[in-house]
C-alpha cells in the first residue's frame, strides 16, 4: 500500500473512531452520522439544479422546458420534505444500527477494499431497483394511488428537491428498498457489510433519486454512457404521463414488463396491436 493511500485510510479510521468515542453510544453515533450525511447530500445535490432553473442557457436541456418551477414552489416543497425527513426517515435511520448490527454489520477496522464496496453497491442498486419497480407499480393501483402515491405526483414536471416529496407510507415502503437491500445482503452473507459501504450506497442512491427527478437530460448524463440507466429522461415521462416507467435506476424491468411510457414504446405497442389485429382478421377470412 502506498504512503498516500495508507495515510488516507488512517485519517478515515481515526475520524470514524473519534466520532464513536465522542458520542459514546453506537446507535446514537450511527443515527446522527447517517442522518447528517443524508441531509447534506440530498440538498447539496438539489441546489445545482435549482441554479440551472434560474439560468436560461440550461433550458435547452430541460425535458419539460415549458414547466419551470419557481423558487417559491421549490421552497414550499423543501419544507414538506424536511418535515418528512425528521418525522418519517429519521426513525428509520435510527433503527438501522441495531438491525444492521443484529445481521452482523461491521463498523470498525479494517475498511473494505474499493472493489468489494463497488461490487456490493452495484448489487444494492439492482436489488433496490427491483423492489422499487414492483412497489411503485403497486402504488399506481387505483385506491393506493389515490390514498398514497398521488401526493408524489403533485409535480407533473419534477425537480430535484421533490425526489422525496411523498406521503409517509410511500417514504417508508420505498425506503425499504434502500435500507433493506444491504440488510438482506448482510443476513445472507453472515455480516459481509461495512458501515462505510452502507453510507457510500446511501449517498449514491440519494444522488440517483435527485438526478432522476431533476427534469434535466444533459449530454453528460449517465444514461448517455450506460444505455440501461434510467435517469431523468426515463422518470420525467412517468411524472408527465402518470403511468409507466416505474423503475428507479435501470430501464430493464419496464422493458421486460412492457411498461415503458416514452413515445417510441407506445408506438411499438400500437404496431404490435395492429399486427395482432391483422393476424386475427386474416384467420377469420381464412375460415
Amino acid at each position: 500500500m502506498g504512503v498516500t493511500r495508507l495515510g488516507s485510510v488512517l485519517i478515515k479510521i481515526n475520524i470514524l473512531q473519534a466520532w464513536y468515542l465522542w458520542i459514546g453510544n453506537d446507535v446514537l453515533a450511527t443515527g446522527i452520522l447517517t442522518f447528517i450525511l443524508h441531509e447534506f447530500f440530498y440538498f447539496a445535490r438539489s441546489i445545482p439544479f435549482m441554479i440551472c432553473d434560474q439560468i436560461p442557457w440550461f433550458r435547452k436541456y430541460k425535458i419539460q422546458a415549458g414547466k419551470m418551477p419557481s423558487l417559491q414552489e421549490q421552497w414550499d416543497c423543501a419544507k414538506i420534505v424536511l418535515l418528512s425527513h425528521f418525522t418519517v426517515e429519521l426513525p428509520q435511520i435510527w433503527l438501522f444500527h441495531p438491525l444492521a448490527t443484529y445481521f452482523g454489520m461491521q463498523y470498525g477496522v479494517p475498511f473494505p477494499p474499493v472493489w468489494k464496496m463497488t461490487a456490493q453497491i452495484l448489487l444494492f442498486f439492482v436489488m433496490e431497483d427491483t423492489w422499487h419497480y414492483w412497489a411503485h407499480r403497486l402504488f399506481h393501483y387505483g385506491p393506493l394511488y389515490r390514498a398514497v402515491h398521488k401526493m408524489h405526483h403533485k409535480y407533473s414536471a419534477p425537480f430535484g428537491i421533490a425526489a422525496e416529496y411523498a406521503s409517509p407510507i410511500e417514504v417508508m415502503a420505498l425506503g425499504l428498498g434502500t435500507v433493506g437491500s444491504p440488510l438482506l445482503w448482510a443476513l445472507l452473507t453472515g455480516g459481509d457489510l461495512h458501515l462505510f459501504t452502507m453510507h457510500a450506497w446511501m449517498v449514491l442512491r440519494v444522488f440517483q433519486a435527485v438526478d432522476s427527478h431533476s427534469g434535466y437530460d444533459f449530454p453528460w448524463s449517465l444514461n448517455k454512457v450506460l444505455p440501461f440507466w434510467a435517469g431523468a429522461a426515463h422518470h420525467d415521462v412517468h411524472h408527465e404521463k402518470f403511468v409507466g416507467n416505474y423503475a428507479s435506476s435501470f430501464c430493464w424491468w419496464d422493458y421486460l414488463m412492457d411498461t415503458e411510457a416514452h413515445a417510441e414504446a407506445r408506438q411499438r405497442r400500437r404496431e404490435k396491436e395492429l399486427a395482432k389485429n391483422r393476424l386475427a382478421s386474416d384467420k377469420k377470412k381464412a375460415l
